[in-house]
């Protein structure tokens, strides 16, 4: 193999292990930066990098964390603090250096291993049922059990599988195919049931909510009574079916009693409880030093002065803003947010399928970086960012830009692409 295509299965090799434990996506990202290096072409990667919109964001988010590691205290918990905030516009700038087609390469190993795992816990829960012998490798185990972060990431990258599917399922809509839209239908049902029921994440279905009107505001922006009818059945839908759903009401009641008990001054393990008293204490912390916050590595010593002392255990605020800003300040955290909001922003301007595909992708990993530490855990963010903005690079390439993901004889169109309307092109 040329040192010029080493790039491809390692953008692949981290697409197919994002659902794996988080020792395999690391080695995947040390692969590929490894690749990168020794695969040439790394002016024109450069020139790629400095020419895209999130290049400024993501700098100053490095320059303004090394500016705080120089003037602020240094404490135990600084090496790693610094590594994951380094890991983050690593990511970024790992995936914007791709050419669109290392990216399309990365995007089929995700898709395959999503759809995949799809059909591998749908056959434990039949040998459940049929009371059958099903052999659970230690490297699924985080798909099909819920074990902490690691399975809340995966939930969230099915998250982005059945924002994709209702992206194209509303395309095929507009494109008079009902068979493409009722497929694309049944795979975001099967999205929603195991969000629901086998990886159970209040995150995950808060961001499918989220993404499916966000995406027909995408799509219809400029047909006002077309999108006000989508959102209204679609909120219809979600009314009857989704939020009907016992599961789903027994996860958002539990959540409020958990508030509720929270600000009466109960303590506990409880989900939203833990995160009242994250984001008021780290809040305040924002607050005592607003410029430069505590240090890089900061929060956990300040956690431990001010936190309760049941909690004492936890190294990070669920939720990345905050924890950017109790160590950077405010300008920490805006520099953060800047990647986030810039992503969107481009993926917006582009009002076509491969827009929308990458609107959906960002916005899930704007909710979950609001709801959890969805970029500083390494579990999730390696995953979850190394995937939206594989998407997001795809939007930024002109014309038909997820081309060639099903490689076919001749043309080959990308999800919801056109094939007739590839082949013109190409004769032209």
């Amino acid at each position: 193999m040329q040192r010029s295509q080493l790039v491809r299965p390692a953008a692949m090799f981290w697409g197919l292990t994002v659902f794996m434990p988080v020792g395999v996506p690391y080695l995947a990202a040390l692969l590929l930066l490894m690749a990168l290096l020794i695969g040439g072409g790394l002016r024109e990667r450069a020139r790629r990098l400095r020419a895209n919109a999130l290049f400024w964001p993501v700098t100053l988010y490095v320059a303004w964390t090394l500016v705080i590691l120089a003037i602020e205290p240094v404490y135990p918990q600084t090496p790693s603090n610094l590594v994951h905030g380094l890991r983050i516009a690593a990511t970024v700038f790992m995936a914007l250096a791709l050419t669109r087609e290392e990216a399309v390469w990365a995007l089929r190993g995700f898709l395959a291993m999503a759809l995949f795992n799809i059909l591998l816990i749908g056959a434990f829960w039949i040998a459940v049922w049929q009371r059958a012998y099903f052999p659970v490798l230690e490297v699924w185990r985080g798909v099909i059990f819920l074990v902490g972060n690691k399975s809340i990431s995966n939930a969230l990258l099915f998250t982005i599988l059945g924002a994709t599917a209702a992206v194209f399922g509303l395309q095929a809509l507009s494109e008079h195919r009902p068979l493409r839209a009722l497929l694309a239908l049944a795979l975001v049902v099967v999205v929603a049931v195991l969000i629901t029921f086998s990886l159970p994440s209040r995150t995950s279905l808060l961001a499918l909510l989220l993404a499916l009107p966000a995406a027909c505001l995408h799509q219809w922006r400029r047909q006002l009574k077309v999108l006000a009818l989508a959102i209204v059945a679609g909120g219809a839908i979600v009314a009857v079916v989704l939020w009907n759903l016992p599961a789903v009401q027994r996860k958002f009641e539990l959540g409020v009693q958990e508030l509720e008990a929270a600000q009466q001054g109960a303590v506990s393990e409880g989900s939203w409880v833990v995160r009242y008293y994250m984001y008021r204490d780290t809040g305040r912390m924002i607050l005592d030093k607003p410029l430069t916050g505590w240090g890089i590595g900061g929060w956990t010593e300040q956690w431990h002065l001010r936190g309760p002392k049941l909690l004492a255990d936890y190294n990070m605020p669920h939720n990345d803003f905050l924890w950017m800003g109790s160590q950077a300040g405010i300008p920490g955290a805006l520099s953060l947010l800047a990647i986030m909001l810039t992503g969107l922003w481009v993926a917006w301007r582009r009002d076509d399928l491969y827009g929308r595909y990458a609107f959906a992708a960002q916005l899930i990993a704007l909710v979950a970086t609001n709801a959890n530490s969805a970029l500083r855990d390494a579990q999730i963010g390696l995953s979850l960012l190394w995937v939206s903005t594989i998407y997001l690079r795809l939007a930024q390439e002109p014309g038909d830009s997820w081309r060639g993901l099903l490689p076919r004889r001749g043309a080959a169109p990308a999800l919801g692409g056109d094939a007739s309307s590839h082949r013109q092109r190409e004769k032209v």
